[in-house]
């Protein structure tokens, strides 16, 4: 198996479509199946707009499938069922989990870059302005003594987006140094909750409920989400330095009870209407980049520009060590 990671395709999702009209008039076989069944993690969806336009484009339609927890759980889950999989196609495994995939032969063909978002901190402007302090620039300035009791994470072992940020803290301080920074926070007053979820909605101070803590582990693109109709600014900010880039890939499975149904549906995702439905329904940045983000988005939510390189962490050898580590470190 290999990764399709590009993320600039432009007019390519239009030939994969040709491709398979051509394909189609050229006498293939029907499938047995018109249905579609599609696994996912539970946080994706897909408009119901979308979903009856793939059933007009193409004459298949989804039905069946499941929704299988987080990244880890749905790639986890993929391989135990790899012999006689739940779904014909998969969306939801990132490239912190790809090489499970990889390594357990459950795709056919190529894993296909469909959205990415960038793992940062944001903080609550209008906390910052009451109180007068200078917001930080980056999440290394965390550990700093006016910052403390301010921040709240997601745990990394129950949580994907905290276990993102627990490989950019390592990518970007190293083997040896990442415990102590982690060991500064916990000693500074950091919260943490299971879930992005509580972390945002509970504890933010600008999430909505009752929070105490105005910076907060979550996206760059959420700031695009807290926009004050009063006066068009956004409440909420990102740091947007040595963010964690996360990458979501579909892929067709191996053993697929429709595999031509499944190629149609990958196809789709990476036509420009999809691609330009994943920012509303996922709150997350299309791979293809000729797609016009909304006005919000470009205004209060552009994607980072300064994000960790993680190209030499083996996440699969060391993902329990370090979540393991992480837990001593942090909870003790």
């Amino acid at each position: 198996m290999q990764i399709k990671n590009t993320r600039m395709f432009r007019g390519f999702a239009a030939v994969i479509t040709l491709a398979l009209a051509a394909g189609a008039l050229g006498g293939c076989a029907a499938p047995a199946t018109k249905a579609v069944a599609l696994a996912s993690h539970d946080s994706f969806i897909i408009p119901d707009e979308l979903i009856n336009k793939f059933k007009t484009d193409t004459g298949f339609y989804l039905e069946g499938g499941a929704k299988l927890g987080d990244t880890g759980e749905l790639t986890n889950k993929l391989v135990l069922t790899k012999d006689s999989p739940v779904a014909d196609v998969v969306f939801g495994i990132d490239n912190t989990f790809a090489g499970v995939a990889e390594a357990n032969g459950i795709i056919d063909g190529e894993l296909v870059a469909i959205d990415y978002a960038d793992v940062c901190f944001n903080y609550d402007k209008r906390w910052f302005a009451k109180a007068g302090l200078t917001p930080p620039t980056t999440w290394r300035e965390l550990t700093d003594k006016k910052y403390a009791g301010l921040t709240v994470v997601q745990n990394p072992t129950t949580s994907s987006t905290g276990l993102a940020f627990l490989f950019a803290t390592i990518g970007a301080l190293g083997e040896d140094n990442w415990p102590l920074w982690w060991a500064k926070m916990r000693d500074n007053g950091l919260k943490v909750t299971a879930g992005w979820e509580d972390a945002y909605y509970i504890e933010f101070t600008a999430g909505g409920g009752e929070g105490k803590y105005p910076i907060v582990l979550s996206y760059s693109s959420s700031p695009a989400f807290t926009v004050d109709e009063a006066d068009g600014e956004s409440t909420t900010a990102s740091i947007n330095s040595e963010c964690f880039r996360q990458i979501e890939y579909a892929g067709v499975l191996k053993n697929a009870k429709n595999p031509e149904g499944a190629r149609a549906l990958l196809a789709f995702m990476q036509t420009k209407e999809f691609q330009a439905a994943m920012p509303g329904a996922n709150y997350v940045y299309p791979i293809d980049e000729s797609v016009e983000l909304p006005e919000a988005w470009a205004k209060f939510a552009p994607a980072s520009a300064s994000f960790v390189d993680v190209s030499g962490l083996d996440f699969d050898a060391n993902r329990k060590k370090w979540q393991k580590q992480w837990l001593e470190i942090v909870q003790g």
